[in-house]
């Protein structure tokens, strides 16, 4: 009996190609393109980063098929529409949001990564002036 759920299964993701000029006589043109290795085009370094570029994908997709089993399908419906919702409230455009509402319904309120510790917004470079972004925003400027 299967319930839906996507393969956990690491399937290896290899490029669709070389991406490799080919100049005259069909040869690379090395001045442009410089010595390449042709194992590290055609291999991934490892099966697992395949699998964790896309794990929350993975996991929200599985989290919601099993919902659809239990629930039915009014649940990852209504999971959605409030995930949607959350994340299109907003602030002004020049005040950080911390999408505080979006994290607890997605989970990520409790887990650790270093999201939350390199480039959060008070450690920003770019400031800018509050009424020209606004402006910028409004379309006035």
């Amino acid at each position: 009996m299967s319930f839906g759920l996507p393969s956990l299964k690491v399937k290896p993701e290899l490029p669709s190609g070389l991406g490799i000029d080919q100049g005259a006589y069909e040869v690379p043109n090395l001045m442009s393109t410089g010595f390449a290795s042709v194992k590290s085009n055609l291999e991934v370094p490892h099966p697992l980063i395949s699998s964790e570029r896309g794990y929350a994908k993975n996991r929200e997709m599985m989290n919601l098929t099993m919902m659809r089993n239990t629930q039915g399908l009014h649940a990852p419906l209504r999971y959605t529409m409030e995930c949607q919702a959350a994340k299109k409230i907003g602030h002004l455009p020049f005040l950080p949001s911390s999408n505080i509402m979006l994290d607890v319904l997605t989970g990520n309120d409790i887990e650790i990564g270093p999201q939350d510790i390199f480039g959060t917004p008070e450690f920003r470079e770019i400031v800018g002036q509050p009424h020209a972004v606004v402006e910028k925003s409004l379309g006035i400027l």
